[in-house]
């Protein structure tokens, strides 16, 4: 199978050693996302619903350079390090795969690469075999 990676030149990407997403067949894996726009700035400093949305939209986007769409997601992990906003990131979450419904975790955490980044989300998405 061949395996295709995505950079978007975030800087932890060299640093770290990792891909922003990894396609091998059918299979897609979006690494942790922050919202961080192209520029490397934050987006939504203390809204845990705008860091959310943007960040979904921004998966999108990369899944969009693998052929695939939100519709193709079947996992995601939201972290966050104010699980007390959890409706707020839910609501996010839900208006953009209410109709999809992909598994879904959201976990506390200490503490996310930059202290203004309130939440990291990961995701899976399958192609469906031609």
């Amino acid at each position: 199978m061949s395996r295709t990676n995505i950079s978007t030149g975030a800087k932890w990407e060299d640093i770290v050693g990792y891909s922003r997403a990894v396609k091998i067949g059918n299979l897609i894996e979006v690494t942790g996302t922050v919202a961080t726009d192209n520029s490397g700035e934050l987006v939504g400093k203390n809204d845990v619903y705008i860091q959310t949305k943007f960040i979904i939209l921004k998966a999108e986007k990369v899944l969009e350079q693998l052929g695939a769409n939100l519709k193709d997601v079947i996992r995601t992990r939201i972290f966050t390090t104010d699980i007390s906003q959890w409706e707020a990131i839910g609501r996010a979450h839900g208006e953009l795969f209410r109709s999809i419904k992909p598994c879904t975790t959201m976990v506390e955490v200490s503490a996310l690469i930059e202290k203004d980044y309130l939440v990291e989300i990961e995701f899976t998405a399958v192609l469906e075999e031609k």
